[in-house]
């Protein structure tokens, strides 16, 4: 009786010792509870089992309880610590970035050129303003970028409308958000531009310029991106009924600068402009006691106030045409009335046919945006 039940003892606790061992060790099962009891996670061997049943070679304990263990985890072993949410880290990025900016701006400690240009209160406050306008508001839409240099100086000469001069802030977007090499637009401007105090000192902080020979030269020659409109106050403030047909580009001295720098000349046509404040009006006297070359009259200003200053939500298109090039020239082809005036006239008409081709593009005017 004894050796019986010696016997049956040896036979028995040696699988019931090694099954618990391998319980012990493997990591706890997941899935379906069910999954735990047909593969034998209770240790004990069913009858018919073969002798692997605890783990080894030819295991049936189901899917990952097999051979396929690899090594057992450390429990020693540090694991990482959850970090903390992606949005809250771009939020702390964010506003250590404005922390600097502003200390910056405090302490001074940022460049101006001899112009007055502030690279970084343009793109970081200034530009950033005027950015929804461009992308959704207008939802602008750019042909012909490659045509603008990258890395040397252009003469861009666009087309001017739309009554409130909000296409040379849309064309300065463009060249700098969507330009490969994000090329910052140096504009020259009328003199009664920089005689109001605040409108003034903002143009200079964003690197726009009094439009004069000395400037536009120096400018040029140091291998900036600089734009002119021709038509001046004569295209800005035209008729409604006028859109679209370019006036008068002047007596052609952007062209003697471009020939002097020897840069290319590239046609810059925009469409869309015209609609925003359409001129239905002038208020000729009130203008000249303000000193103002004009004072419209929209179809929305004066008569519901404030909200009339909202422009409409025009699609625009801007166009770069190939670039006129100037450096086959001689420098003192620049005072050959002449030339200047030959040149002038052609990039007027490829200006001209570039908004005649972009107005066709775009199409209506106000197509559905929201």
């Amino acid at each position: 009786m004894s050796e019986a039940v010696d016997g049956s003892g040896d036979a028995e606790v040696i699988p019931i010792t090694r099954a618990r061992a391998a319980r012990e060790h493997l990591p706890a099962p997941s899935g379906d509870p069910r999954s735990r009891t047909a593969s034998g996670a209770s240790g004990v061997s069913s009858p018919g089992t073969s002798p692997g049943a605890s783990g080894g070679p030819g295991s049936d304990l189901g899917p990952g309880l097999g051979p396929d263990l690899g090594p057992d985890p450390d429990p020693e072993a540090e694991w990482p610590l959850p970090g903390p949410p992606a949005g809250e880290e771009d939020d702390d990025r964010r506003l250590a970035e404005l922390l600097a900016f502003l200390r910056r701006r405090v302490t001074g400690d940022y460049e101006v050129d001899e112009f007055g240009f502030d690279p970084e209160l343009t793109d970081r406050v200034l530009l950033e303003l005027i950015r929804p306008l461009y992308r959704h508001w207008f939802r602008t839409e750019t042909v012909g970028m490659h045509n603008v240099p990258g890395d040397s100086g252009a003469l861009i000469v666009a087309n001017h409308s739309g009554t409130v001069p909000l296409d040379g802030l849309m064309l300065q977007v463009a060249l700098y958000d969507d330009h490969p090499a994000r090329r910052a637009l140096r504009l020259l401007g009328a003199d009664l531009v920089y005689r109001l105090p605040v409108l003034g000192h903002l143009s200079r902080k964003t690197g726009h310029t009094l439009a004069c020979r000395e400037d536009a030269d120096r400018l040029l020659r140091r291998g900036e991106v600089v734009g002119v409109f021709p038509e001046g106050f004569k295209g800005v403030g035209k008729p409604f009924a006028d859109r679209y047909r370019l006036q008068r580009f002047g007596r052609g001295g952007f062209v003697a600068s471009a020939i002097r720098a020897g840069v290319p000349i590239v046609p810059c046509a925009i469409v869309g402009a015209e609609e925003i404040y359409p001129k239905i009006g002038d208020l000729r006297i009130l203008a000249r006691v303000l000193g103002l070359p004009y004072l419209p009259v929209t179809p929305l200003f004066p008569w519901l106030g404030p909200l009339g200053l909202i422009p409409l939500p025009s699609k625009w298109m801007i166009g770069f045409g190939e670039p006129i090039r100037t450096d086959e020239l001689d420098p003192a082809d620049a005072d050959d009335p002449m030339v200047v005036f030959n040149i002038t006239d052609q990039v007027r008409e490829v200006v001209q046919q570039q908004l005649d081709e972009l107005r066709l593009r775009r199409g209506h005017a106000f197509p559905p945006f929201f």
